[in-house]
Formats: structure tokens, sequence, C-alpha cells
């Protein structure tokens, strides 16, 4: 994508890789076959989706945390507020079987993306950050729904 340095680029995208393989191994019983032998069960299919979803959904939790300091009094104090949802979404949200737990990290992703939204906004991220989230976002949506809802 134009705009985004390459550096966050691959690293965002290589932070795909558990989403795109828990799509893959529920939708070809071959390669979940595979990947239940080789990794483990909790290594494929929504299972792996799910776990690594609550570690990332939490993750940006600090990365936006980062970008509410570079602020100061009344907006820092909201920006640091903001910052806590995605972490406190994922402990209290996720837990409740696989379904609720891919609907709500679903929720989760889409809320966080709404939060670097506001960031963005108020001008607190890189200008290119916003473009590389909603790219990130909807790909982690898609592979999430494969889980929930085929």
């Amino acid at each position: 994508m134009s705009g985004i340095p390459k550096a966050p680029l691959y690293l965002g995208l290589a932070g795909l890789i558990p989403f795109v393989w828990g799509a893959l191994t529920y939708l070809n019983g071959d390669l979940n076959d595979w990947g239940r032998q080789t990794l483990g069960s909790r290594f494929v299919g929504p299972y792996v989706q799910l776990f690594y979803g609550s570690v990332i959904l939490s993750f940006m939790s600090g990365v936006l945390w980062g970008f509410a300091t570079k602020t100061s009094g009344s907006k820092a104090a909201t920006c640091y507020a903001l910052s806590v949802l995605p972490a406190l979404w994922v402990f209290f949200k996720t837990g409740g079987g696989p379904v609720s737990t891919g609907i709500n990290l679903m929720y989760g992703f889409a809320g966080l993306l709404i939060l670097d939204a506001v960031f963005s906004y108020w001008r607190l991220t890189p200008v290119w950050w916003l473009r590389l989230r909603l790219l990130l976002t909807t790909i982690v949506l898609i592979c999430l729904a494969v889980g929930v809802y085929l």
C-alpha cells in the first residue's frame, strides 16, 4: 500500500499469519490434520485465532498507550483511558466458548479500528497508521468470520 513504510507493512502482514493459518486450517481438512499432527490441536482452526487474537488485541492497548504519551492534559487522560479498552474487552468478553469468543474478538478488532481512527484524527499516530490498520483489521475480521460463521 502506498505511503506505508515497508517495515511496518511487512511486520503487520507477518502478524496476520496465525489468523490466515487458522482460517485455512478450518477450511481445509487435510491441512487441519497435518497441523494438528505437527503442531497440536491448539494451533489449528479457530483455536489459534482466538488465542492469538486475544494476545494481539491486548497488545494493541499498549500501542495506543504509547500514542497517548504524545499528548498532555485532559486529552492525554482521555487517551490513556481509551487505550486500556481493548485489553479490558479481551478480559471481560472472551472465554465463553469459541463462537462467542470469536464474535467478541471481531467486535473488539472493529472497536480498535475506531480507536485507531480517533487517535489518528488527533494526530497522535504516524500518517500511514490508519491505512495499515484498515488493511490488517479487514483481513483479521475475514479470518475470524471463517471460524465463527462457516
